[in-house]
């Protein structure tokens, strides 16, 4: 029997009406991938920590599990959690092979041809909720998108013209991006931009075991994506005379934290190393830069800035003392360490089946490989599998195209005796299954196109003993990149835990905002300092932070844990969280000890449910 035990209430009130906007509004929504909360000082980020001193600093700031970029830009994007969009991860099983992935059957979404062709198969919009984007021009607003390639695009990803919102990112000027109209490549022109985006160059090197990766941070593609925004859009939008919404997503410090060589093979400095954190200046410059601009152009008294961060980070771990796959000997994987696909390699070793990669036309792995992109197919048909597990990073999902609620129970037991496993999710069509709590208690169950995960893994992480442990995170990670580097994913405290803030005439001024906040709750709110009417499909929605407007109320908010039942071995999944009303906020969760963040308070019995 699963056990909910909620602590008192905590807050200032009860949240009011909201507010009509007087007047339009211009909206800037920053995004610094990757950036965690306490990285953002004085010293490290000068710019953001001036923003949110003098406008609102959210203080209990949530990413959406699985901590990944590419859900969590469709949460901003939609004002919908996860299980509506269908956005389970970066990583996602079709059920189709993608075209633009290599006629995968699991895709890695930040791809602009792999997006069309996934909006194609599911009713021409894959998450089936309308964005902010793609409602804002329709109301006659001028739109852009701008960075990272994927997480940009998602923003607006029905329209592929390039005649609605300005969208640039890696792909711009290359075959498969999404065309620029003549309009703004008459700008580029006069003020002497390229069409063609620039690489990542050196930034972009991940390196070997062997080898360690980059040194550098993203500047230059970073500088022209600023640029672009600066010398372009903003003096075309001013030009128009229209309001406007424009989002930049920054994949500094995200990118070069992944990547970087400052600690190859070792959890110590990690992700703290001097590259990481040039990567933070570097999106902090960013962001310099368009405050700078939007000044110039006479925009900031009329444009409300948002900051935030898609997720954490933390350093990547690949050690198991239970598991088979660290037993065998793989080229370019140090002895005794998780290969990437460990979770793919060590499920078919228990359960007798056959290994095949789906990122390699379906080819069956020899016992000394391991999948190419750590996803698998698992069964004796790579057409028709048994299992698939869509790997991620700091957690993998798994799906069981049958729908074997026997073979579920197998898989959950087998997960559960490894040690790099803290806590299992479940879809409630297989029934309760002790020790896992089901996809639903996390937002998982909702109105998807998609298709939904089985079972959500969450990988063990910890602290290597810094004075904030989200700061110093680790975390088991299934990925190519090698111990030391850095990944997300995993629902640590040091992945949920992302950065927020606003400044702008909307918003309060010096006001650290105590309520829960989540990315779902920036699309909500976006939404509503724009005007915009968005009707949604599914019931699964943040809320508009009524509590960093003006003249807004702070609302009650309340923390609670819910409990599995332990199954055989003891082994318990727990999930504290918070809400406000009936929105839900999701700290930590997984095995207690073994999920960095996931301090249960000891509440009385009469506290209790049920």
């Amino acid at each position: 029997m699963r056990r909910v035990i909620v602590s008192c209430l905590i807050g200032f009130g009860i949240a009011g009406p909201v507010q009509a906007q007087p007047e339009a509004r211009n909206v800037v929504l920053f995004i610094a991938d990757g950036l965690r909360a306490g990285m953002v000082n004085g010293a490290n980020a000068p710019t953001m920590d001036r923003l949110m001193r003098a406008g609102v600093r959210f203080t209990n700031t949530h990413s959406l599990f699985p901590t990944f970029t590419m859900p969590n830009a469709t949460a901003m994007a939609t004002g919908h959690l996860l299980g509506d969009t269908g956005q389970f991860g970066n990583t996602i099983y079709t059920a189709f092979p993608v075209p633009g992935a290599g006629e995968s059957l699991t895709p890695f979404l930040e791809s602009d041809p792999v997006l069309g062709d996934v909006d194609a198969h599911f009713a021409s919009n894959y998450l089936n909720e309308e964005t902010i984007l793609r409602a804002a021009h329709a109301k006659g607003l001028s739109t852009a998108s701008i960075g990272k390639l994927g997480p940009s695009l998602v923003f607006d990803h029905t329209a592929r013209s390039g005649q609605d919102s300005i969208l640039v990112d890696d792909s711009t000027g290359r075959p498969g991006g999404i065309p620029l109209s003549e309009e703004l490549r008459t700008r580029l022109g006069a003020v002497g931009l390229p069409v063609q985006a620039p690489t990542r160059g050196a930034n972009g090197q991940a390196g070997t075991a062997e080898v360690p990766g980059t040194l550098a941070a993203n500047v230059e593609q970073q500088g022209y994506f600023t640029d672009v925004a600066t010398k372009a859009v903003l003096p075309l939008f001013k030009a128009r005379g229209k309001p406007f919404v424009l989002v930049f997503w920054s994949r500094d410090p995200d990118g070069t934290q992944h990547n970087q060589g400052d600690s190859l093979g070792r959890l110590v400095p990690g992700i703290n190393g001097p590259t990481s954190l040039a990567a933070i200046h570097n999106a902090d410059t960013n962001l310099a830069t368009l405050l700078a601009a939007l000044n110039e152009q006479g925009l900031s008294d009329s444009t409300d800035v948002i900051l935030t961060s898609d997720h954490g980070f933390s350093t990547i771990s690949k050690e198991s003392a239970t598991s088979f796959s660290a037993t065998q000997a793989y080229k370019g994987v140090p002895k005794g360490q998780l290969p990437p696909g460990f979770l793919a390699v060590d499920l078919a070793h228990d359960l007798g089946l056959g290994l095949f990669d789906p990122d390699a036309k379906g080819a069956q792995l020899a016992a000394d490989a391991f999948p190419s992109r750590a996803n698998g197919l698992l069964g004796t048909d790579p057409a028709k599998p048994d299992v698939v597990v869509a790997a991620n990073g700091g957690s993998d999902l798994v799906y069981l195209p049958s729908g074997d609620k026997a073979l579920a129970r197998k898989v959950v037991e087998a997960l559960s005796r490894q040690d790099y496993v803290s806590g299992l999710f479940v879809s409630a069509a297989l029934g309760p299954i002790p020790g896992a709590l089901p996809l639903s208690a996390i937002a998982l169950d909702g109105s998807a196109l998609t298709p939904m995960p089985a079972i959500v893994v969450n990988f063990r992480s910890f602290s290597t003993g810094c004075s904030d442990p989200t700061t110093c995170g680790v975390e088991v990670s299934d990925t190519g990149l090698q111990q030391g580097q850095g990944m997300h994913g995993s629902f640590s405290r040091a992945d949920t835990r992302n950065v927020m803030g606003a400044r702008g005439p909307s918003f309060r001024a010096g006001h650290d905002s105590p309520a829960p906040a989540s990315n779902a709750d920036l699309g909500q709110t976006i939404a509503h300092l724009l005007g915009l009417t968005i009707p949604g499909r599914g019931h699964l929605v943040g809320r508009v932070l009524t509590e960093a407007l003006k003249n807004g109320s702070t609302p009650t908010f309340a923390r609670a844990v819910l409990r599995s039942d332990p199954d055989a071995a003891g082994h318990v999944t727990v999930l504290a969280y918070q809400t406000v009303g009936q929105t839900r906020y999701f700290d930590a969760a997984g095995y207690p000890g073994r999920t960095l963040g996931l301090d249960v308070p000891a509440l009385s019995a009469a506290a209790e449910a049920h």
